[in-house]
């Protein structure tokens, strides 16, 4: 089975969903998106470990592939712009719960939490 999506042809089920979520980061950027709007500043507080050039990058895939809406406020420099989940990037978060929940599973069998200041 072959899945046609614009130009792009797609040589299973799983092929299509690592397009939209396959990445070190896009499943994070997303996880993190999952119970409220936030801002650039916030998501990168929330990821130390990735760059500012590689998350502006992921959120600009995630928009063109509408799973994250961005919005700008017209206000005073510097704009406020905040990015949240699409209706269609909610169709996700199931998924993301249960990546979740096996990696909350395997890392305490497989190694130990430890606290980060």
């Amino acid at each position: 089975m072959v899945f046609q999506m614009e130009e792009k042809q797609f040589h299973c089920a799983m092929d299509v969903t690592m397009h939209f979520i396959g990445g070190k980061w896009k499943t994070v950027v997303l996880w993190y998106l999952r119970n409220d709007k936030k801002r650039f500043s916030e998501l990168k507080a929330q990821m130390p470990q990735i760059t500012e050039k590689m998350l502006s990058i992921q959120l600009k895939q995630l928009e063109e592939d509408g799973l994250v809406n961005r919005v700008v406020y017209a206000s005073k420099p510097p704009l406020k712009v905040e990015y949240s989940l699409t209706d269609f990037g909610k169709t996700l978060l199931p998924l993301l719960h249960e990546i979740a929940t096996w990696g909350r599973k395997t890392g305490t069998e497989k190694g130990k939490i430890i606290q980060v200041e």
